[in-house]
């Protein structure tokens, strides 16, 4: 396995947003389709629902290597640290024989926030540059100069998977949460990144084929999320009440280290779709 690092930047982009919340499946030809006559949209196999390419980024049946663009503008930019975390951590679960290649590309900063999901998938339209070809399967991170027009007074977004290959995280938000500590803000981003991936990767049961029995991993007080409080899938990772960010950051002070997947619950369901 081995990973290649790119940088690009992007300039001039103007953006016009509408408004629409939910995933979009895109109905189109497949990697598999024979038929030449159809005219295939570039983009068809990035534009599918969360969870249904679990499989094709963590094994090497299909895909053979493994391309992951982080895009971000220049006032929002990540952690090296988170960075580099994040790029160990995908290297260590996925399966794939031609490697990792990783392209971070430079954005201009997105007006209209807070953003809908609509908003962000508009933003991803725009500035998404790497999408699955051959047998290179493609994801996006982007790390957003804005918040979710989600949060309210008592909840905030800190990321979000949205669609198989599609990932946002609230840079913004995680800069404002860590202010007055800003030496946790790389934990955080890390914790928030490796828990978003996790929901592409189909955790915790996703598309509802989970190997365990009902109740045993899934939180059904919490859907799609562990029932392990120390697990990285637990609940509190994402969309959570602002003093459940309190006690995440207060953890990770004390910690000093991102949570990892459950051994027994959620890395097992990994390794059974192919993971390392």
């Amino acid at each position: 396995m081995f990973a290649k690092i790119q940088i690009y930047t992007m300039k001039g982009f103007k953006l016009t947003f509408s408004i629409l919340f939910f995933v979009t499946v895109a109905f189109t030809a497949c990697k598999d389709d024979d038929n030449n006559d159809a005219v295939e949209d570039p983009r068809a196999q990035n534009l599918k629902a969360l969870g249904t390419s679990a499989e094709d980024i963590l094994s090497n049946a299909t895909f053979k290597s493994l391309t992951v663009e982080l895009a971000y503008t220049n006032n929002q930019k990540p952690s090296q640290e988170a960075l580099d975390r994040f790029k160990d951590f995908i290297i260590a679960r996925v399966n794939k024989s031609d490697g990792v290649n990783f392209i971070e590309t430079v954005v201009p900063n997105q007006s209209g926030a807070p953003f809908t999901i609509q908003e962000i998938r508009d933003i991803e339209t725009n500035i998404r540059t790497q999408y699955t070809v051959g047998d290179d399967i493609a994801m996006y991170v982007f790390f957003s100069n804005g918040s979710s027009e989600n949060d309210t007074d008592t909840t905030v977004t800190l990321g979000t998977a949205y669609q198989n290959t599609s990932v946002v995280v609230y840079q913004n938000t995680l800069v404002n949460i860590t202010a007055d500590d800003p030496e946790v803000l790389p934990l955080l981003e890390s914790t928030t990144l490796h828990h978003e991936f996790g929901h592409i990767l189909g955790l915790v049961n996703i598309q509802d084929d989970d190997i365990h029995i009902d109740g045993e991993h899934e939180d059904l007080d919490h859907p799609k999320h562990c029932v392990i409080e120390d697990c990285l899938m637990f609940f509190e990772a994402s969309n959570i009440t602002r003093s459940h960010v309190t006690r995440m950051v207060n953890m990770l002070r004390q910690r000093a280290n991102v949570p990892e997947f459950d051994i027994e619950l959620c890395l097992a369901d990994l390794q059974a779709k192919g993971s390392r």
